[in-house]
């Protein structure tokens, strides 16, 4: 699979939680709380794979997309922090929904700008066989990618 094809994926398929999430309802507190896991489990991996593998390969075969590999970077670490802290959040928490409602907010802008401002240059670089085989890479680090956020790279920057 293209390795952008299968981040766009990823983006999906965490839009459709987020999306799930803001139609549960206010009392729907056990619903939430298996939402925001499965975004936590989501976005842990998705970020794994994007700093372990398809971040180098950006800046190496498109040196202009730089500053946006920074910038993503510094937004997974931001968002790292806030899944650790929705880990152990209780779901009746007040700051339960907020927490959520602002992680969605920062994905959504990070999404935006990946997809729109930066794959389109990413993709031309590296052409159709380098993407594939970038996505076979990625397929194989899921497996290996941590349940904890802050095990993520960036985390800790």
């Amino acid at each position: 699979m293209d390795g952008i094809v299968l981040l766009k994926e990823d983006h999906k398929t965490v839009e459709k939680l987020f999306k799930r999430f803001e139609k549960a309802g206010e009392s729907a507190h056990a619903e939430k709380r298996k939402i925001a896991d499965a975004v936590i489990e989501e976005l842990t991996t998705h970020t794994w794979i994007e700093e372990k593998i398809f971040y180098p390969a950006a800046r190496e075969a498109a040196p202009d997309t730089k500053d946006h590999v920074l910038e993503s970077i510094e937004e997974h670490h931001v968002v790292l922090w806030m899944l650790s802290e929705l880990k152990g959040l209780d779901p009746f928490d007040e700051r339960f929904d907020a927490k959520m409602a602002v992680l969605m907010e920062n994905v959504r802008h990070h999404v935006e700008e990946e997809e729109k401002e930066w794959f389109p240059d990413v993709r031309k670089a590296m052409g159709r066989n380098r993407l594939s085989e970038l996505g076979e890479q990625m397929v194989a680090a899921k497996k290996k990618s941590p349940a904890d956020p802050l095990a993520v790279p960036s985390a800790q920057q």
